[in-house]
């Protein structure tokens, strides 16, 4: 028996609103549901994995999913929590960005069976770009009124919260009747019924429902989902560096572990229902087991490891564990070796670094240098020389002596040298 799709949201938290009536619709029979996605990056990134998560749900419920990629739209930009618009991109860049977002979402949807819901790739530009813009004033724009548009909260909120010298362009104001006109051709070419989207996406949604009533003379549904904050007040889906992509080129697999590894109880807990395909039960009895050891991370440790695996590839996933736990190994050295070096540079980013030649590392370094005049790790020789009698230097995560000396024998991946100062301070003697 196929779950019940809005059960399954409500319990995962991932239900914001719905029409009255939409349970009823879906039991009926196999009904067909489309999200838009914004192509103006060739990746997605994780603020848009609750919609992926969304269809992907759906499609696990027996229905088919539609992933409408918006061509015609990312030309334009929507203006829901916006504050500036967009900058608008040619049409073969848009190509290149729609057939990396299809490789990123068929990790999560199956687009290539011949299941009779098998999900869809569309994109919105096929269809908007021969409508002139008299025929859509006429056969469009016509049955809805200034008014009800002007109604829109994406619209109020741009209109008020704009100084006097900068608004929203006649552009950005028609996007809710090219979005509405985008549900009315789906209902009308793919049989799509229902619209789900991010709470912010109900006003344009419901333009869509008002066209198929309007010019359809049918009934079209809104689903949304609530949109994702940290309890911390800062924004999901951001890290130090800017979004966190689904691309392995933008957001390396570690870092994209890190992100989830460095959740809070709180965050854990509630992203695990969200971005994972676990059952309640399941997640229930990481939840409780996490509870009585707080400080084992079991509860981020296995969001992380879901998340990564799902997304990059489970050996993406063992080799971003690996590099995470590799710090705190009781044989670094070896097994800092085993990881590839796009990697070791990603564990170690923001360290600082010297680099010295080859020649003096074969004749071998002594400490004080390596320490002072050749990386000015350490501000002067005495202070280097109290450091080493203090027993707080380490070379690769061991202790050495003022009489050790660096040889190409601690050269890790042929390159690399880590020098401790105790246990927060670290800098890299780069070889080449």
């Amino acid at each position: 028996m196929e779950k019940n799709f809005l059960e399954e949201l409500k319990w995962r938290g991932m239900l914001h609103d719905s029409m009255p009536g939409v349970e009823d619709h879906l039991k009926e029979e196999m009904r067909s549901a489309y999200i838009g996605f914004d192509p103006t990056a060739d990746s997605l990134h994780i603020g848009n994995l609750v919609p992926i998560m969304l269809l992907a749900h759906y499609q696990r419920c027996g229905h088919q999913p539609v992933a409408l990629v918006g061509g015609a739209t990312g030309m334009i930009g929507d203006p829901s929590g916006k504050s500036s618009e967009r900058n608008l991109l040619d049409e073969s860049t848009l190509r290149h960005n729609q057939e990396a977002i299809k490789n990123q979402l068929a990790h999560f949807l199956d687009f290539e069976s011949n299941a009779p819901n098998a999900a869809k790739l569309v994109n919105n530009y096929d269809w908007m770009k021969n409508f002139s813009f008299l025929e859509f004033i006429r056969d469009v724009g016509k049955h809805i009124t200034v008014n009800y548009m002007m109604a829109k909260d994406s619209v109020k909120n741009r209109i008020s919260g704009e100084s006097s010298n900068d608004g929203m362009s006649f552009t950005e104001f028609t996007y809710q009747l090219v979005q509405g006109y985008d549900f009315l051709h789906l209902y009308k070419s793919e049989n799509c019924t229902i619209q789900m989207g991010g709470s912010d996406q109900w006003g344009n949604i419901t333009t869509g429902t008002e066209l198929i009533r309007r010019i359809g003379n049918g009934k079209g549904f809104a689903i949304t989902c609530p949109l994702i904050t940290k309890s911390d007040g800062s924004k999901f889906g951001k890290s130090e560096g800017g979004n966190v992509w689904l691309d392995p080129n933008r957001t390396s697999p570690y870092k994209f572990y890190q992100y989830w590894l460095n959740s809070s109880d709180e965050d854990a807990e509630k992203y695990i229902r969200i971005f994972t395909f676990l059952e309640q039960e399941e997640i229930e009895t990481i939840v409780a087991n996490h509870k009585q050891a707080p400080h084992l991370r079991v509860l981020q440790k296995r969001l992380a490891q879901e998340i990564t695996t799902m997304v990059h590839s489970e050996e993406d996933f063992i080799n971003a564990e690996k590099a995470s736990n590799v710090l705190f190994s009781k044989s670094f050295k070896a097994d800092i070796a085993t990881i590839d070096e796009d990697t070791f540079l990603d564990v170690f980013d923001g360290v600082p670094q010297a680099e010295i030649s080859k020649s003096e590392i074969a004749e071998g370094l002594d400490m004080i240098a390596a320490l002072s005049a050749k990386t000015s790790f350490l501000s002067s020789n005495g202070e280097a020389r109290r450091a080493l009698k203090e027993n707080s230097i380490s070379v690769n995560k061991e202790k050495v002596k003022e009489d050790y000396k660096i040889t190409s024998e601690d050269l890790i991946n042929d390159k690399y040298v880590i020098l401790n100062r105790g246990k927060r301070s670290t800098f890299i003697i780069k070889v080449a």
